[in-house]
């Protein structure tokens, strides 16, 4: 299994280092949790099952990764900072009742914060996770602060992490290849008959076979099912003729790769049928023409717009088809068409271009990930890449 190496994790530290020097914070803390993994893991490469976590930053010494006694060996063997500490502010914060860990051996925030701020009160903390955490987490770090300035951090690694690294990319490549072999297992399947749980089971058994470590969702809907902007598979039996709306989202390394494709069970679409996959597909394809580095972002999505509108789909356009991707699903950029920056080299995207609700033919989207480069971008689906490509050529 590939890995991120430490001087990546230290590179991040030191930069985020730098960041609290320019804004005089004493100590950083990331907030990350089972569900909102993606900052802490970006610093420290833990994801919690059940608990919290928190890496605290100071400014001369490595981090100091605080966790909660059931995820203490978890954290011990994924972590790439090797002072673990146990601390009750990041035990779950969803059931009302206080756990009794009786052989936990526990410090706690406030003596943290004081040692990593060199043995005396921090004048000024940063929190990363404030979006993410809950209000009960975010009240304890107010009172282990003691009065404490708490600057908001969130915009610290959400600008870091828009730019990926060549070992990012890597780690991207890697959750894309287990993808699309999971992909493609549906693709490949006879799911006629089968209830649409099965099918996506069929993908989901693939992905975790060439080592995905997580699922992180299945759409699978049939028929009217497509009729949504998204959707669990249930226990509907698909039937011949009727259009898939299916989607895989894996995960490698805390990275994650997505992949969707609208097809037919079996594979006979109607004329129409193949009109409204033609419609995607197109317009995919005429964003993807106009995409490199130094375009303005909302220029692509206002192409895929106008060729919406041309063939009077605009109603059915509801969402923009570009946003970003890494450690989470969708992340930035997330470019509308008033969207004035421009595309840099090294961003991650996925084109997402999808419309819903169209009468007959429900609800699809084609979704494949890209890196933006100077000149164009480097594919990282060659499943759906061909596919797109086999069908437009």
């Amino acid at each position: 299994m590939e890995k991120l190496p430490l001087k990546e994790f230290k590179y991040r530290i030191d930069k985020i280092k730098e960041l609290m020097e320019e804004k005089s914070i004493d100590v950083f803390l990331v907030y990350g949790d089972e569900y909102r993994r993606e900052n802490l893991r970006y610093v420290s490469n833990y994801w919690p099952i059940f608990d919290r976590g928190i890496l605290a930053i100071g400014k001369k010494i490595d981090p100091v990764l605080l966790v909660a006694p059931e995820g203490e060996n978890l954290a011990r063997e994924m972590s790439v900072w090797k002072d673990v500490r146990l601390i009750r502010e990041v035990e779950p914060s969803y059931i009302p009742d206080r756990i009794d860990y009786s052989l936990a051996q526990y410090t706690t925030l406030a003596n943290v914060l004081f040692e990593l701020s060199r043995n005396k009160k921090p004048s000024c903390i940063g929190v990363c996770g404030i979006d993410a955490m809950p209000l009960v987490t975010y009240e304890a770090i107010k009172s282990a602060t003691n009065g404490s300035k708490i600057e908001n951090g969130d915009e610290v690694l959400y600008t870091m992490r828009l730019i990926k690294s060549e070992a990012e990319i890597e780690m991207l490549k890697k959750a894309w290849e287990i993808c699309d072999i999971g992909y493609k297992a549906i693709l490949d399947a006879d799911i006629i008959g089968l209830t649409e749980i099965q099918a996506a089971a069929i993908g989901e058994k693939a992905a975790r076979n060439a080592g995905a470590e997580q699922i992180v969702f299945s759409i699978l809907c049939s028929g009217e099912r497509t009729n949504t902007v998204v959707g669990r598979p249930t226990e509907k039996i698909i039937g011949e003729g009727e259009m898939i709306m299916a989607a895989l989202a894996v995960q490698y390394q805390g990275y994650i790769a997505t992949d969707e494709w609208p097809f037919v069970a079996g594979n006979k679409p109607t004329d129409k049928q193949k009109k409204f996959i033609s419609h995607l597909i197109r317009a995919e394809e005429i964003g993807l023409k106009g995409l490199r580095g130094g375009v303005i972002a909302g220029e692509v999505v206002k192409k895929i717009k106008d060729f919406f509108h041309q063939n009077h789909l605009e109603q059915y356009d509801i969402y923009p088809p570009i946003h970003g991707n890494g450690l989470a699903e969708a992340e930035s950029p997330y470019p509308g068409v008033n969207s004035k920056y421009e595309f840099k080299p090294g961003m991650g995207i996925n084109f997402d271009v999808s419309l819903f609700g169209v009468p007959n033919l429900g609800s699809n989207r084609v979704e494949e990930g890209f890196i933006i480069t100077e000149e164009g971008v480097i594919t990282l689906s060659k499943l759906i890449s061909g596919l797109r490509e086999r069908f437009l050529y």
